[in-house]
């Protein structure tokens, strides 16, 4: 068992010790093809715990996270305990944010359109799905991000806030008040031809 693996079995959901161990992978990022391998091992404990700590890189440096994007697109679709898809979430929120901001960002090259496609797709099954409301919350951040390019996305993603809402928890119900009001403003500004 190397270094990163014995971490990863004995690490705790503590910010600070997810924090170290995101900054030895920054400091020695030839690791994180491993540290990517575990992420793939879905069925495993050691996989949510990669994909916090892949979270933290990715939150800390994203340089080191970019010569991974297919790597972390192939995995997308296979996650579905609840502590991955969390911080898979987080990371997909941030990355169509960057794609779709007006600033220059990385990922404006890193998300082609199969990624972009694949995203939603994923973000969707997360959202229809039993997932808890912060891995929720996350994909419908990134559905309103996509529906910025994909005309389909904003009126499904609305369809499934306003069919779900009633039976979600309050913090649910906080986001999707958020993206519902976000929704009609972008739905309201003039588009530029």
């Amino acid at each position: 068992m190397n270094y990163l693996e014995n971490q990863l079995q004995n690490l705790k959901a503590y910010r600070q010790d997810r924090l170290d161990l995101a900054h030895y992978l920054i400091a020695h990022p030839e690791e994180m093809e491993l540290l990517m391998n575990f992420c793939t091992q879905v069925e495993r404990d050691i996989s949510y715990r990669a994909a916090w700590i892949l979270e933290m890189v990715f939150l800390e440096n994203p340089t080191v996270f970019y010569p991974h994007t297919e790597a972390f697109m192939s995995i997308v679709p296979k996650v579905f305990k609840d502590q991955a898809v969390r911080p898979f979430g987080k990371i997909i929120s941030v990355l169509t944010e960057n794609f779709y901001s007006k600033n220059y960002h990385p990922e404006k090259k890193l998300l082609i359109l199969k990624h972009r496609n694949q995203l939603a797709e994923s973000c969707f099954d997360w959202l229809i799905s039993n997932q808890k409301t912060a891995a929720k919350a996350y994909a419908m951040q990134a559905l309103f991000e996509l529906g910025k390019e994909f005309d389909w996305i904003h009126p499904e993603l609305k369809q499934i806030i306003q069919n779900n809402y009633e039976n979600e928890l309050p913090a649910y119900k906080a986001r999707a008040r958020m993206v519902l009001k976000s929704l009609k403003k972008y739905q309201n500004q003039p588009k530029n031809v």
